[in-house]
Order: structure tokens, then sequence, then C-alpha cells
């Protein structure tokens, strides 16, 4: 049962992960866009077997390029699915959708929220707090942008929202080096953000303790930087790996909590203090 909805991804060298990717969003709409910045291996190529509009544009940041394609590609139906090439749509997520658009979707409902499945190391990371984790992954044409940040972005649904049982799987990494690698320029664009103070902008995710998910996890997100550099970095990992119960997830899961959980935050308060100290000496 294809869906009146556009699902567009964003690639670039995502010659492992397109394939699979656009089976599991074929069952779901039959049009289908592919924004590239400039892929140099064989992403065009393998896209070119499914029946894909192609555009291409030089990558700024993800939230450019997101709200770029909202402006520029044609986009033929009432919704719009945003999805990464690493992602993958569950068969829950395709049938709660059709289930919807049977009976009917009350013209209040601008979106739909689902919360993203990770694996790490072939292992769904389901504690320590990590799931769920909601994003607005689909909103009506004129009803939805991507936040302006350079890290951590999410997608504002402008009205009222649905909460979808149904998952999104969320390869994170194909190996540790990427991953670091990764983590160590996300870390940068953190820092930058924080001292930026750009969660004050009104493209942002608002932060609100009884909002929806998305708001609730960025207040959570922005009381965390309330707390003093480097010691809120040894409270979260506790509190995330004991208290939330990271342990659970298994040798792969104590991997990803102290690098994702630990690691990264000390490196993003370390390179914060880089920052302010370089400010201060110039």
């Amino acid at each position: 049962m294809s869906l009146p909805i556009t699902a567009i991804i964003l690639t670039f060298n995502e010659e492992k992960n397109i394939s699979a990717c656009l089976e599991a969003v074929s069952i779901l709409t039959n049009d289908i866009i592919i924004v590239d910045s400039g892929s140099t291996d064989k992403t065009i190529e393998i896209a070119g077997n499914f029946n894909v509009t192609f555009y291409t544009n030089p990558f700024v940041n993800y939230s450019i390029q997101r709200n770029w394609a909202f402006k520029n590609v044609n986009i033929k139906n009432e919704w719009i699915l945003n999805i990464d090439a690493d992602h993958r749509i569950t068969d829950e997520f395709v049938l709660e959708l059709q289930n919807h658009f049977k009976t009917g979707i009350p013209e209040n409902i601008k979106g739909f929220m689902a919360s993203r499945r990770t694996m790490f190391m072939n292992k769904w990371i389901r504690f320590g707090g990590h799931y769920p984790v909601y994003h607005g992954v689909v909103f009506r044409k004129g009803f939805g942008y991507c936040e302006e940040k350079e890290y951590d972005q999410h997608f504002v649904i402008q009205g009222e929202s649905i909460l979808l049982k149904g998952d999104i799987i969320d390869i994170i990494t194909d190996s540790l080096d990427t991953f670091t690698l990764r983590h160590n320029k996300w870390a940068t664009l953190e820092a930058k953000d924080i001292l930026a103070l750009q969660t004050s902008s009104g493209k942002l995710v608002k932060p609100d303790k009884n909002g929806n998910p998305m708001e609730k996890r960025r207040y959570q997100r922005m009381k965390y930087y309330s707390y003093p550099p480097f010691i809120r970095v040894f409270i979260y990992f506790a509190y995330r790996y004991f208290f939330k119960m990271g342990f659970r997830d298994g040798k792969e899961g104590m991997i990803f909590h102290f690098l994702q959980g630990f690691w990264f935050r000390f490196l993003v308060d370390a390179k914060i203090y880089e920052l302010k100290k370089t400010k201060f000496e110039n």
C-alpha cells in the first residue's frame, strides 16, 4: 500500500547502506527523492536501480541540506518522510502509518514522531536511557523544518503530532574508527553550539519539561549543561550506566555507553574549555 508520502534521503558515499534503506522505504511510498552531496563511490549507481529522483547540492551541514530540500525539490505528496541512508524503517512502522492513513488523519495532526532503535556493533542498545528516543520523522508539507543547529538537529513539527509505536532502526556506525572520527567532529560542533547559545533561536526545539518527547529531551540536555563542566560528565555516565541500567546492554553496551556517554561528553567539555581559553588568550 503506497502512501501519499514523499521520502527525502540525504546521501554522501553511502554505497554500504543505500540499497537496504531504499528497499525498506519502497514498501511505504513510490515517491523517493535522494539529495546527494557529491558521492564518489557507487551510491548513485546503486540507487539508480530503484525508482528514485536525484538532486545534488553541496553539503554545508545537515540542517541546511534538509531545509534546502524542503524548498527546492519537487515534493509531490502532502506528507514528507525524512530518513537517512543508515536508517531502516521497520515493518511495524510501515503498518502503523498505513493504518493511520487508511482510517483518516485529523486535520489538526501535522506530523508523526517515532523512536530510533540504535544498533551498535549489531546490538540493539535498549537501556541507559537511550530508548525510546523520539524524533519527528513525518510531517505535512509546510508544517515542519529542521532546526538550525550544526549538531544534534531535530525536526520541528508545527502542530500536533502522533507518537508511533513502530521504530526506525539507526545503524550508527560500521566501525569504531568511524564512530570516534565522527564523534570528534561532532564534539567540536556541540561545543560551539553551547558557547554560541544557539538554543535561544526561535528555529530550535524548545526545552520544555512538560512538552512532547523531543522538547522534554532538549530540556534535559540543557539542564545537563547547567551543571559544572567535567563533573557533570561523571554524574551523567553513572546515572546512565548504573541508574538507567546501561550495563544490561552487555559488552557492546559497555563500549557504547562509555564512548558515547562519557568519552564524547568529556571531549565536548574539553573543547568548550579549549575554545574559552583560546578566546581569553586572544
